[in-house]
């Protein structure tokens, strides 16, 4: 597995590509643009590559809403506990400062109130498990 994490364009190209129709879904949040460009999508999915995205549950119900009549979408909710999340955000390289991880931190709950929308959840406390169960779930899909 292999790919693109991020493809990082600044406010004003992230305008365009709304305008332009360029996306499947976008959102605001944590003071950030957030989207699903069509255009690498597609190309991965001609290339018959299984995609995995990165969404939050509000991108997630837009994409099945919009790609599961055209293709097989499973969706994985990685379940971490709150106190677990506060304690990744403030290990991260770009040390998010308080008001960021609390923002974050706030989007918890809502986060966790859209998990039965999910064909799987993963208790992602551990790395190496996660991605076996991730693996597996591909598989067996």
């Amino acid at each position: 597995m292999h790919g693109e994490t991020y493809i990082f364009v600044d406010n004003e190209e992230f305008k365009k590509l709304i305008t332009q129709n360029a996306l499947y879904e976008f959102d605001i949040h944590h003071n950030h643009y957030y989207g699903v460009p069509k255009k690498q999508l597609n190309e991965r999915i001609k290339e018959g590559k299984i995609v995995i995205k990165d969404v939050d549950v509000n991108g997630t119900e837009n994409l099945v809403k919009i790609l599961r009549k055209d293709m097989k979408v499973v969706t994985i909710f990685l379940k971490v506990p709150k106190e677990e999340l506060r304690k990744r955000l403030e290990s991260r390289i770009d040390k998010p400062s308080e008001e960021e991880i609390n923002l974050r931190l706030s989007r918890f709950d809502f986060e966790e109130s859209k998990i039965e929308n999910y064909d799987y959840i993963i208790e992602n406390t551990d790395l190496e498990k996660t991605i076996e169960k991730v693996i597996e779930i591909i598989n067996n899909n």
